[in-house]
């Protein structure tokens, strides 16, 4: 099944960079100011509070594309309804989960996308999983991580689905040279882009997983720049709150997390974790 999200092309770039403040929502955190005076912040969970003055950001050009890119997804993928991309691609998943997959693996095929992949991991797995339930979230980097997970993808226990993130367009243009005495045998490939390569080597690691067992969804971005991956983080945002209430889930906590920080804290010896401290050390001695 193919997933494709109809992304506007990117903007041109504007050479100023531009001054962002944070400012607070609330005063509820004392938080370290430009003067250094202030004490270090205390976190509520992942979020901590700052005050007026306290910290200044400069954001990019790239910045600026990428919050467009977040936007016109967000005025893209406004009406609600089956033709909606991030809704068929939550749909997808939901059904492919109920017929009993576990596990979704995020493919790139770029080196610079492998963080993209790590992003989404903590988006799924702290939003759905939840009371039991929920796909469990992977990433992979192809064609580098082919050499180590592709041959279970290929044959392994089936039970996962991937979803390819591709962008249709390359960011430069490398032409494979000729070689008089065609040592490594690849002369084959003489006069084509690198990106074409890549192209094939995504269509045929795609082909090859849905033969054997893996449904694969594919999302496909126009160009590897910030304003796709804007337009890529608002999308999946949207679809992962969508999943979250098809598996009648609250989408907006992460309970679960509380856990292992409140045993740490207790091992460090934070102040009012002493009776936690204590049943911890009982357990860890038997």
């Amino acid at each position: 099944m193919v997933v494709a999200g109809q992304m506007p092309e990117p903007v041109g770039q504007k050479p100023e960079a531009m001054l962002l403040r944070i400012l607070p929502v609330q005063e509820r955190f004392p938080v370290q100011g430009v003067d250094g005076k202030d004490e270090a912040p205390e976190l509520d969970g992942d979020v901590f509070v700052l005050r007026p003055g306290d910290l200044l950001v400069y954001a990019t050009p790239c910045m600026a594309a990428l919050m467009e890119g977040a936007a016109q997804a967000m005025e893209a993928l406004a009406a609600p309804g089956a033709d909606n991309p991030a809704w068929q691609y939550a749909a997808a998943r939901h059904a492919l989960y109920t017929q009993g997959k576990k596990v979704e693996i995020l493919v790139g095929y770029e080196p610079s996308f492998r963080f993209f992949g790590e992003w989404w991991k903590q988006l799924f797995g702290e939003t759905e999983g939840k009371d039991g339930k929920a796909l469990f979230p992977a990433s992979v980097e192809f064609t580098a991580d082919l050499h180590s997970m592709g041959q279970y993808i290929q044959q392994g226990e089936r039970l996962m689905l991937e979803t390819v993130v591709r962008f249709a367009r390359s960011r430069g243009s490398v032409t494979i040279p000729h070689d008089p005495d065609n040592v490594d045998g690849l002369n084959f490939l003489a006069g084509k882009d690198l990106s074409f390569v890549a192209e094939q080597a995504m269509r045929g690691t795609l082909l090859a997983h849905v033969d054997g067992g893996v449904p694969n969804l594919v999302v496909t971005a126009p160009a590897r720049d910030a304003q796709s991956v804007g337009w890529l983080i608002y999308f999946f945002e949207y679809a992962c709150g969508l999943s979250g209430y098809l598996l009648e889930i609250n989408p907006f906590d992460q309970p679960g997390v509380e856990a292992y920080k409140k045993n740490m804290f207790a091992l460090l010896g934070k102040p009012g974790y002493e009776d936690l401290r204590q049943t911890l050390l009982g357990k860890l001695e038997k």
